[in-house]
């Protein structure tokens, strides 16, 4: 029987990060053969993968990596099924590992495929299934490029951001890290309400109108006070037609009130201002520029980019392991 030395476990355990036992075994198994051992070790990974392979990864670490040039960003989603795994110093380092070779590739195909210490990416996952014992898999896969690109990771790494601008200005990764943490945090879907598709929004009126006033249904029979129901939720559908009727509505009000047709300018402004709050919820829910700034309600994003002067907002990636 061959012996097997401790350094020769310990050689076999940092080439794979297999625990001591499994590296033993193999080891015992090939004979001393390092390379068999090794190839053990795989289908061993291969073998936990296949009964593991209909079971539920939701937890995990999300790695988001910028290269030196800050003009290329990837987020990486590493996920396994525990968040006993997902705390892992090992587990977390292999995650931002692969956010670093993530950088360097096209598509999420180009990437699986890509070498890991001599094995592919994918072999990579496999031989960590059969090490951890859990379903190891690539949840999330993002790139961005822009002449700047900065990124944010929320603590725990379940949420991270990265966001592209056209330029690079002053305290352009104070920008970038805030505009980031805005994604991360609020879940932006797109830049603007200008890229809405005016079918998507019309379909989407449509239904939160009847949503609220379904709720207002069941507040009306307990007694409480009822939701507005807005006519609108975009800014894409505030015509200039619109804002001249909501004007003059308002006009039509204040005159109805009593008010002095000589303060209605004083007055005006504001109100107009508030039916355009009420009537733009699609826009603040999911158009980064259109929400408010986390860090400054009274500001909206759009606002804060721009005092940061010639810049703007190309684009942004988010992945998330809770919705």
């Amino acid at each position: 029987m061959t012996k097997i030395s401790a350094a020769d476990v310990k050689k076999l355990r940092d080439a794979t990060g297999a625990g001591m036992m499994d590296c033993k075994k193999a080891l015992v198994e090939s004979e001393g053969d390092f390379d068999k051992a090794i190839e053990i070790l795989r289908k061993k990974g291969q073998k936990v993968a296949a009964k593991r392979a209909d079971r539920e990864s939701k937890e995990g670490a999300v790695i988001a990596r910028v290269n030196a040039d800050k003009t290329l960003g990837a987020i990486v989603s590493l996920n396994c099924e525990t968040d006993f795994v997902a705390k892992n110093d090992d587990f977390v380092k292999l995650a931002t590992q692969f956010a670093d070779l993530a950088l360097n590739c096209n598509t999420l195909e180009e990437f699986l495929a890509a070498d890991f210490n001599g094995l592919s990416v994918s072999e990579k996952l496999t031989e960590q299934t059969g090490i951890i014992g859990e379903k190891i898999e690539i949840g999330g896969f993002k790139k961005l490029e822009a002449p700047y690109v900065g990124s944010y990771i929320h603590a725990g790494n379940k949420i991270a951001a990265i966001v592209g601008l056209n330029n690079t200005v002053d305290n352009a990764d104070v920008l970038t890290k805030d505009l980031a943490m805005q994604v991360a945090s609020m879940g932006a879907t797109t830049l603007s309400y200008k890229d809405f598709d005016p079918a998507y929004v019309a379909s989407e009126t449509e239904a939160r109108i009847a949503v609220i006033e379904k709720d207002n249904i069941e507040l009306g029979r307990l007694g409480k006070p009822l939701k507005n129901v807005p006519k609108y939720i975009s800014m894409s559908q505030l015509t200039p037609e619109v804002l001249s009727q909501a004007e003059e509505d308002a006009k039509a009000q204040l005159k109805a009130e009593g008010k002095p047709e000589q303060i209605w300018d004083k007055i005006l402004p504001g109100k107009l201002e508030r039916f355009i709050s009420d009537n733009t919820t699609l826009d603040k829910e999911q158009c980064l520029l259109d929400q408010e700034f986390i860090k400054d309600a009274k500001k909206s994003v759009a606002d804060y980019v721009d005092s940061y002067g010639e810049v703007a907002v190309t684009g942004f990636e988010r992945v998330s392991l809770v919705g």
